[in-house]
């Protein structure tokens, strides 16, 4: 599997919107066949449980003292109760599956039965930090960044070694997350222990998403850490963690994917450490900022490896919905974009039902909110299309379109993407993401082109066309179309 279809679900909320929909208590173990039968309908081939390891009390706690976070509960759950809010999912006191939703005997089950349909499970490998309850805090304050005296962004704990002053979780661009304590990378054991913690987490899934890998690096480690002491004794690692941990992994289980959150331009430092897939952030900002001119450029100008080991997407749980970002017909280009490249396609829970509201990780129930029928009826017709295409399946080639003639600037505007798994028979993704028309001619290189006279179908909106082959083969496939185009062209031979 080259290109995966992923969806994330924020586990917590979905349960308990299950549970009521179906006036029982639904956990991991007894998910709706329905709910199955619908992922794979739409294509999906791999499930990311967001949210499904254990949050302590000291964490939940936190999650009621912020006032930004007091001002989102109360708008979007007016009348809350203090059983609505879980804690952050990424304040992880415990990598087992509580009770509440299912145990781990539960996720057993849903991961089998996952399998059985197809698809395979994604869960949460937070590396950077552990939460304030973790079980390390006292027990191994030595694989955490401490200090005998007290330092900002430290909290003081009474550890089997004594009090000790110990460092909250922190990206050093940001305040520290006071739910969290910072794991010592500086140390071997430290390393050590969270390489146990992984592999224990990965015999439980067929892949991790990695949060804030780029953390882990061992140049941002130590700038982020310089003021914090050094642990006497233990020299400086010589390699990088994920260098060491990845492999490792995939020794055990050949096919395991690592997908890595990761930002500031390190997409390809991590690539090259072992990582499947790294986020595209990049093409998402450009996407959302409407910067359609720079978007050609960034993809054909990258190498073909880099996109096609990139994430592509246009939400997740730290961004702000996309329905109210972009209007419906730029929303239905961007969509076939980052779902037509080559590499992981991407899509959150919400997504395309066009949920507006952007929810913070702490909640654990969200407001019910009706479909909105038009980004709904997008996506019942796009996923549907590129699940019976080649999209996806075959092999994917970016393709470098030219004006139609001299002095049209708008074949800069495209994005189009030649899919193939059968002889004879091509699919090409065509986007404008211009808000005006735009032409092109597009090189469709490929061989025994001109054998033939082909037949065009685009599977996104019915039209149909003949094409000669030996015009298809000489000056390529010529495009006009429509501002904010989305189509996905069928090509048979006649």
């Amino acid at each position: 599997m080259t290109h995966p279809l992923l969806y994330e679900i924020n586990t917590r909320c979905w349960l308990r919107e299950l549970s009521r929909v179906h006036g029982e208590q639904i956990t991991l173990a007894n998910v709706p066949e329905s709910e199955f039968v619908g992922w794979q309908q739409r294509g999906f081939t791999h499930l990311w449980l967001m949210g499904v390891w254990t949050t302590g009390p000291r964490a939940r706690a936190e999650a009621f003292k912020h006032a930004d976070l007091l001002n989102a509960y109360n708008v979007l759950l007016p009348g809350w109760q203090e059983e609505d809010i879980a804690g952050s999912c990424y304040s992880i006191a415990d990598y087992q599956v509580p009770l509440t939703l299912g145990g781990e005997a539960g996720l057993r089950k849903f991961r089998e039965r996952l399998h059985a349909h197809g698809m395979k499970l994604i869960l949460d490998f937070v590396p950077n930090h552990l939460g304030v309850d973790h079980p390390w805090v006292t027990a191994h304050p030595e694989w955490l960044v401490h200090s005998l005296t007290e330092a900002p962004g430290t909290f003081l704990a009474h550890t089997h070694a004594g009090p000790r002053w110990i460092a909250f979780g922190k990206d050093p661009h940001f305040c520290p997350w006071i739910d969290t304590v910072q794991v010592d990378y500086r140390r071997a054991d430290a390393r050590e222990a969270m390489l146990e913690l992984l592999q224990s987490i990965a015999n439980r899934c067929d892949g991790v998403r990695c949060d804030m890998a780029m953390l882990l690096l061992n140049e941002v480690f130590a700038g982020t850490w310089a003021h914090q002491p050094v642990p006497p004794g233990d020299p400086a690692p010589a390699t990088e963690f994920w260098a060491d941990a990845i492999p490792a992994v995939k020794r055990a289980q050949p096919g395991f994917i690592f997908l890595a959150e990761v930002y500031w331009s390190l997409e390809g430092r991590l690539q090259a450490l072992g990582f499947d897939y790294t986020y595209d952030k990049h093409l998402f900002d450009l996407l959302v900022s409407q910067s359609s001119p720079e978007v050609q450029p960034y993809l054909l100008g990258s190498p073909a490896s880099y996109v096609a080991a990139s994430a592509h997407f246009l939400e997740n749980h730290d961004e702000k919905r996309i329905g109210p970002r972009l209007s419906l017909p730029q929303h239905r280009a961007a969509a076939l974009l980052i779902l037509g490249l080559p590499g992981m396609r991407f899509l959150h829970e919400g997504q395309f039902t066009g949920t507006p509201h952007h929810y913070p990780v702490q909640l654990g129930r969200r407001p019910e909110v009706p479909p909105d029928p038009a980004i709904t009826a997008l996506y019942e017709l796009l996923l549907p299309a590129l699940h019976n295409s080649s999209v996806g399946r075959g092999e994917g080639k970016l393709l470098r379109p030219r004006a139609a003639w001299d002095g049209n600037p708008t074949a800069g505007n495209f994005v189009i993407v030649r899919w193939q798994s059968r002889p004879l028979e091509f699919d090409l993704v065509v986007v404008n993401l211009a808000s005006h028309p735009g032409q092109c001619y597009v090189p469709l290189e490929l061989p025994g082109l001109a054998a033939h006279d082909w037949q065009l179908t685009d599977l996104l909106g019915g039209e149909n066309h003949e094409r000669c082959g030996d015009d298809l083969a000489g000056q390529g496939l010529y495009l006009d179309v429509p501002a904010h185009a989305a189509q996905l062209f069928r090509f048979t031979p006649k």
